[in-house]
């Protein structure tokens, strides 16, 4: 296994992500985790040499977090490094960290978290982290000062700029790592290549979630999808949401040495890259915004819609797009084609926002995901 030297610690370059773990049919029919198998796979990744673990507090309906640490919990405290995250993004009508802090010690049956982050920051949640009200950087400072979190940082789904302005806030200065999606289809698509530069320029490592986008990335070869993440500068570890023995042992061999993509690896990536998914080929030279009379930023639009058109994986889009207000939205287009008539790519701009607001419609809303979560919570408080 390769490691990456963390202040002074060993850190698996692969870690094992529990937001997919393995399921099976129960008698009435719904999902339940398949606990010995997810047990399995836990003692092959502890015998490979995967000392990463990442969990949430939403991920499997909140059992993930208790499901990993019961399965930690037979092999000693100080080979294994535990990472849960704040459930800042979702939306509620209050944030009480020291409740959903404690929670979670208990639920993993941890004394501290190694990692702890604050979950997806992004445009819909960042006014939630940078609200006084709440008081959450003094919250989890304090804990990090106890020794109930060793190492504090955030994990971010939003644009450059919500990444900057993150970094640029009181947060900043205490952030010790950063999450990221991170693979080669949002090298330019999420503009994660601009997230790396901007992480890299304030001495932050990256932490990578969504190598395969999906498993989408998976169908042409995720041994390849991981090999081009470790030529990335700044790449800590690597988290994959893996939920079998097999897709385990492959990627703890794939992660066992470093090898160079070759001029025909690269060149399989770039055919595969450009065939998953027709872009709309948008440079966002901004000629359009000009002369808009609704003032939309076409270019950001058009960037939402080219995310939405690959299979899977559309909460980041619609979460962008669920941060605008109405004017700003697709479907405040009045099609008066101005923005067509001086760009350079020549794009019917007008019917790419139609596709968008109709993409965005058929879409499962955050909004909707959140409500569902909260309603989950509180039946499960109740019991």
């Amino acid at each position: 296994m390769l490691y990456t030297d963390f202040k002074g610690e060993k850190i698996s370059k692969l870690g094992f992500g529990t937001m997919r773990m393995p399921q099976v049919k129960a008698a009435d029919g719904s999902d339940v985790e398949d606990i010995a198998h997810i047990e399995r796979m836990v003692d092959i990744a502890i015998k490979g040499g995967v000392n990463y673990f990442d969990t949430a507090w939403p991920y499997h309906d909140g059992r993930s977090e208790t499901i990993i640490g019961d399965a930690l919990r037979k092999y000693p405290r100080s080979t294994w490094f535990l990472a849960d995250k704040y459930p800042g993004h979702q939306q509620l009508e209050e944030y009480h960290p020291e409740e959903i802090f404690e929670e979670q010690l208990r639920k993993c049956g941890v004394d501290y978290f190694d990692f702890y982050l604050m979950h997806n920051v992004c445009e819909n949640s960042i006014g939630v982290y940078l609200d006084p009200r709440w008081a959450l950087l003094d919250y989890f400072l304090e804990q990090k000062k106890s020794g109930r979190i060793r190492h504090l940082g955030f994990s971010c789904h939003g644009e450059v700029d919500c990444l900057r302005r993150f970094l640029d806030s009181p947060w900043g200065k205490h952030m010790e790592f950063c999450q990221i999606q991170l693979n080669y289809v949002d090298w330019e698509l999420q503009h994660a290549k601009e997230k790396v530069q901007l992480l890299g320029e304030r001495g932050i490592p990256v932490w990578v979630m969504e190598p395969q986008r999906g498993g989408l990335l998976s169908k042409h070869s995720a041994e390849l999808a991981f090999r081009w993440l470790m030529e990335i500068p700044g790449v800590a570890t690597v988290l994959s949401g893996m939920s079998s023995e097999e897709q385990m042992r492959q990627n703890i061999d794939t992660f066992s040495s470093f090898r160079l993509l070759t001029y025909d690896e690269r060149r399989s990536i770039e055919e595969y890259s450009d065939t998953v998914f027709s872009r709309v080929p948008c440079t966002a030279c901004r000629y359009c915004t000009e002369g808009c009379p609704q003032h939309l930023d076409i270019p950001a639009l058009i960037n939402a819609c080219n995310q939405l058109r690959i299979p899977g994986m559309a909460f980041t889009p619609v979460m962008f797009l669920e941060s605008l207000k109405a004017e700003q939205m697709p479907d405040a287009c009045i099609g008066c084609g101005n923005c067509t008539h001086i760009c350079p790519q020549h794009i019917d701009i007008p019917s790419v926002m139609e596709e968008l607001a109709d993409r965005y419609s058929k879409s499962v809303k955050w909004s909707d995901i959140c409500r569902e979560r909260n309603k989950i919570a509180k039946e499960q408080k109740a019991k």
